[in-house]
């Protein structure tokens, strides 16, 4: 999981804050162009930055899918940077394989998106400071209030297939908030991708993987190498529920990627893992979005 103590140790380690700054990546082009050319292979899509209604307050998101038809609708929780370009072209590229993807703003109760840019970035320690913060007022009760509106939101959009269930994906922090949004709904929650997700399985009484046995979804749990280094019973508890259960379901330790290696923007980004899981997303959706 991301934490202070991970930061301090890499910024001692001399590693980049980020392999593509924030400037870098701000525009289209220039996202597109940071990627694998297979990135962006697929249906043409079309996005638009949304607001979605709570109880706490208004949400801003972003809205993407392609550009006719219905498809399986996906709720996307980035990782602590949040809604920033590199989510959303991530986002892009999912529309693309024929979802219809909304990626929030996890801490629009604080403050809107991006909470971080090119002058306030993740290399700034008050930054971080700050976005530790938010993530600790973060409570299980705050995301079950803000995956139910998003959820209906969802399915209130003329490109969502309402016939078919909803996938839902997470990062760092948003791994538990995958589980947490399948055992809210589990009738309209089919899948679940989490990818170096924090806390996914613990011995605490309120771990989020014991919520699992209640959902009906598939799921993916995509474990940094690290991350099951400082956690390494959590793939025991996590198969230990998922394997009991006749749903598509995979837990794997990535060997020799680090916490954050999915988003494109971040100082730990593997390409050839984060592609390998992607991948490995797409056939969770295909086994379980029916």
């Amino acid at each position: 999981m991301c934490t202070e103590k991970m930061e301090a140790d890499r910024d001692r380690a001399g590693m980049p804050v980020a392999r593509r700054s924030f400037a870098a990546l701000a525009g289209a082009g220039a996202l597109i162009a940071a990627l694998p050319s297979r990135a962006m292979a697929g249906k043409p899509v079309k996005g638009r930055d949304v607001t979605i209604t709570t109880a706490d307050g208004v949400c801003d998101a972003y809205f993407v899918a392609p550009a006719d038809g219905k498809h399986p609708g996906v709720l996307m929780w980035p990782d602590i940077r949040g809604l920033r370009p590199a989510f959303r072209q991530m986002a892009d590229r999912l529309a693309g394989e024929g979802y219809a993807v909304l990626c929030v703003n996890p801490f629009y109760r604080w403050q809107k998106a991006p909470v971080v840019d090119a002058e306030n970035n993740w290399g700034v320690p008050a930054v971080r400071e700050k976005l530790f913060g938010y993530l600790k007022l973060l409570t299980k009760t705050l995301v079950d209030t803000d995956a139910a509106a998003h959820i209906a939101f969802l399915d209130v959009q003329k490109e969502v297939d309402k016939t078919r269930k909803l996938a839902t994906t997470g990062y760092c922090m948003g791994g538990p908030m995958t589980i947490y949004t399948a055992a809210l709904k589990p009738d309209r929650v089919g899948a679940a991708a989490s990818f170096h997700g924090g806390g996914v399985g613990t011995d605490k009484p309120d771990s989020p993987h014991l919520l699992i046995p209640g959902t009906r979804a598939g799921y993916l749990f995509a474990i940094a190498d690290n991350d099951d280094k400082e956690a390494p019973n959590e793939k025991v508890l996590l198969k230990a529920v998922l394997e009991p259960r006749k749903q598509w379901h995979e837990v794997e330790v990535y060997a020799g990627a680090m916490h954050g290696w999915c988003p494109p923007d971040g100082r730990a980004y593997n390409e050839a893992a984060a592609e390998k899981a992607w991948g490995r997303m797409l056939e969770l959706f295909k086994a379980e979005l029916t």
